[in-house]
């Protein structure tokens, strides 16, 4: 039941996180710069410069928007380019991520065996972590070059310093609710696809098995596989002790009186 639990609570966190990352595609205000707001008149007038993924806006004080969409694919700003690639790349992993911890989930009764819905569990999860590395360096690379424009000691003649807008913070979390997922399905699985296997060392033609029980035995040591009754050598008291063969029986006589039927 617990194991249940933790799986549902891990897909709703990932689904959350997806959805979190798949609307700040389609969001304006990734960067935000203000204009003007001084004094010196009864108006006060305010201008507002913006942009997204997508294209560059003006705003006025009256709340008139002009726009300029980006052109075509091959001419766009190449860090814009790499922002839409890494989000894109990270939204089809997650697709397939999300459709494999569905199918893996024990709660659902398709996908298979056991055996099979925790390996489908288990990848879902590789899934959402690789795509969700590919969502955050996308938020990365536009807050570095967001931050490199805001932070230079003198900028260029006709540039504008630029701060983050809730986009990018949105992803970030959104990221964020996607690894907690992620870590949520591996743990529900991570005993069943990697169990515990015991340690056989071989030497020569004697063979050493580590115990799995943490108890101490009388007799620690070596055994041959060759041979199915022999010597001994461990650490017991005596080294060359023999091991008595069971095969070998004493002939008993019996009088005649016990053999009178």
């Amino acid at each position: 039941m617990r194991k249940r639990l933790i799986q549902i609570f891990g897909f709703l966190l990932t689904s959350l996180g997806w959805l979190f990352v798949l609307c700040t595609m389609a969001m304006d205000f990734w960067r935000i710069s203000q204009i003007g707001g001084q004094g010196g008149s009864f108006i006060i007038r305010v201008a507002w410069y913006w942009s997204n993924l997508w294209k560059d806006c003006f705003t006025d004080s009256t709340a008139v928007t002009n726009c300029r969409d980006f052109p075509v694919l091959w001419s766009v700003t190449p860090y814009v380019q790499g922002v839409r690639g890494l989000l894109m790349c990270g939204l089809t992993l997650g697709f397939f991520a999300v459709v494999l911890c569905f199918l893996g989930m024990e709660c659902t009764y398709i996908g298979g065996a056991d055996k099979t819905k925790d390996k489908m569990l288990f990848a879902g999860a590789v899934f959402h972590f690789a795509g969700g590395v590919s969502d955050l360096a996308a938020y990365c690379l536009y807050i570095n070059r967001v931050a490199r424009r805001t932070f230079v000691a003198i900028l260029p003649p006709g540039e504008l310093r630029y701060d983050l807008g809730p986009p990018i913070f949105l992803g970030l979390v959104g990221c964020f609710f996607i690894f907690l997922g992620a870590i949520f399905y591996a743990v529900t699985v991570y005993r069943v696809i990697v169990p515990e296997s015991t340690v056989v060392y071989a030497y020569g033609g004697n063979t050493y098995a580590v115990p799995r029980s943490r108890g101490r035995t009388l007799y620690t040591g070596y055994y041959d596989t060759s041979r199915l009754y022999g010597s001994y050598v461990g650490s017991g008291r005596s080294s060359s002790s023999k091991i008595s063969k069971i095969s070998q029986t004493t002939p008993t006589k019996y009088s005649e009186r016990d053999a009178f039927v």
